[in-house]
């Protein structure tokens, strides 16, 4: 059984930069032909992907974050990470990771999701 499990701070401060850990257990990042996304959801919105990291290593953006978000991997620790620079009162959000066979997407694409950590953005 796959689990993954986000963590980092709930609070952060406008034109900070957002920093979040995804721990996985029960799966390697590293195993062909996995994708490692996060995915975040705004208070009252819908699901946005906004970012991958394939089992290769390869990396994918949204464009709409492009500029701001960085997502790396420490394949020692089975976790991936994600940061967004410049934050703003609107990403405040619960951000999630998720495991998927593909890029992208914020449905049937996963099949394994963390729990979700909630982060807030203000001063």
């Amino acid at each position: 059984q796959v689990q993954l499990q986000e963590s980092g701070p709930g609070l952060v401060k406008p034109s900070q930069t957002l920093s979040l850990t995804c721990t996985v257990s029960g799966g390697s990042i590293t195993t062909d032909y996995y994708y490692w996304s996060w995915i975040r959801q705004p208070p009252g919105k819908g699901l946005e992907w906004m970012g991958t990291i394939a089992y290769s290593g390869s990396i994918y953006y949204s464009p709409s974050l492009k500029s701001r978000i960085s997502i790396s991997r420490d394949t020692s620790k089975n976790q991936f990470t994600l940061q967004l620079s410049s934050v703003i009162p609107e990403d405040t959000a619960v951000y999630y990771c998720a495991r998927g066979l593909a890029v992208g997407g914020t449905g049937d694409e996963y099949d394994y999701w963390g729990q979700g950590t909630e982060v807030t953005v203000s001063s």
